[in-house]
């Protein structure tokens, strides 16, 4: 019987997320804002929390229905055969979130969901799961349309962008789906370079090396439905298995490269990609991005440049992107540069003309993914040369 499945994912990453997601076997695949509904079998579940380079987490549905009250969301998280999915032993925590909802309080709503599933425990077990906020086995998803309370069981626990490599990171990393996210919209492929020279905690690096090993980005970690009356071990570890058979050994001449020009966030860098297991990957150098030049004639530069928020910072990058834009123009003609950023100054600032603004979001901060096709030379050369000619 197939069941239900929502993948939220970062916002602006729905079609590629329902591309993967149709990859690995899922059936009925719908994008809305913030994910993707699919359906599939249970094992569909294991392989999507295993193999989803995008997904944040991967949501069973449950039961659901109409509602016009706190009463009537009490009645359809308690019509769940709670005690077919988990144990009462298991503990459990639940989560409320809403769009257009007539219902004021959430935190009610809350409250009443965890009655409703520890009410229905005890009247067939006779004891209840106890509620534990910070790491529960269970977790309990309700979501609110003006209409409809959506019930799902999380299956994936810590959040799936949580891959387990990151040891130290930097004063605002980048998720690591929506890394993986960036490096899909580029449509980078391992046969293609890459390089990120302005790496920080190299996540990006990290996650085309993932993709350059074809390593499963969950093969290291554990999940939620394993604490699930349905998770079957035998065929979780056949699954774990086929995934590590697969992994790649590095090539001699990597082609994926990481630079920064802070001696800190090399030394993170190179923590990370141990932690990750993808030494030999991944080439990581100490380099000014303003002035290093390009490890081959032509690939991809993808990169999270620094954008801030307080004046001081924007008066610094407003400074730092027009010599930027001159450094990717006069030493990477012939790559194709992806610049991630919530500062929509950017193209001008940096005087290089864009291809194609892709929106996205970093948490809330709205931001664009800037493709740029990098030529010798400068616009604001050309223009100056256009202005002396008059």
């Amino acid at each position: 019987m197939a069941e239900r499945y929502f993948a939220p994912c970062p916002r602006g990453l729905e079609a590629a997320l329902a591309d993967e997601l149709t990859q690995l076997g899922a059936a009925k695949v719908a994008t809305t804002d913030g994910g993707v509904a699919f359906a599939g079998d249970l094992a569909l579940a294991m392989h999507a929390n295993l193999e989803s380079r995008l997904a944040s987490r991967i949501l069973w549905r449950v039961g659901g229905g109409p509602y016009r009250n706190e009463k009537d969301v009490y009645a359809l998280v308690h019509a769940i055969d709670w005690h077919r999915l988990f144990t009462p032993e298991r503990t459990l925590r639940v989560d409320v979130a809403a769009t257009r909802s007539p219902l004021t309080s959430l935190e009610f709503v809350t409250l009443r969901t965890k009655d409703a599933v520890c009410d229905r425990f005890r009247a067939e077990r006779g004891i209840r799961p106890s509620v534990d906020k910070r790491a529960p086995d269970v977790r309990i998803y309700i979501y609110l349309t003006d209409r409809d309370a959506i019930v799902y069981v999380d299956t994936s626990g810590e959040p799936l962008f949580k891959r387990g490599y990151r040891r130290d990171a930097d004063e605002a990393p980048l998720r690591e789906n929506l890394a993986a996210g960036l490096l899909a919209l580029a449509r980078w492929t391992p046969e293609q370079t890459l390089l990120d020279p302005m790496c920080g905690s190299a996540t990006i690096v990290i996650e085309a090396a993932m993709i350059a090993a074809q390593r499963a980005p969950g093969l290291k970690r554990s999940f939620g439905f394993q604490k699930l009356m349905w998770y079957d071990g035998p065929s979780w570890q056949r699954i774990k298995q086929s995934a590590h058979d697969r992994v790649r050994e590095p090539s001699a001449t990597p082609t994926i490269f990481g630079s920064d020009i802070d001696a800190s966030a090399i030394a993170k860098a190179i923590s990370n990609i141990s932690a990750a297991q993808m030494n030999g990957f991944a080439a990581i150098e100490r380099a000014d991005v303003l002035t290093r030049s390009a490890p081959v004639s032509s690939g991809i530069v993808l990169a999270n440049p620094p954008y801030g928020v307080r004046l001081s910072d924007q008066q610094q990058l407003a400074a730092f992107y027009p010599l930027l834009g001159d450094a990717l123009k006069k030493r990477f003609a012939g790559w194709t540069a992806y610049l991630f950023s919530g500062d929509m100054r950017l193209p001008k600032l940096l005087g290089l003309k864009v291809a194609k603004r892709t929106p996205l979001y970093n948490g809330a901060l709205d931001c664009r993914l800037f493709e740029i096709p990098l030529v010798a030379g400068s616009m604001r050369d050309g223009a100056m040369l256009k202005s002396k000619a008059r």
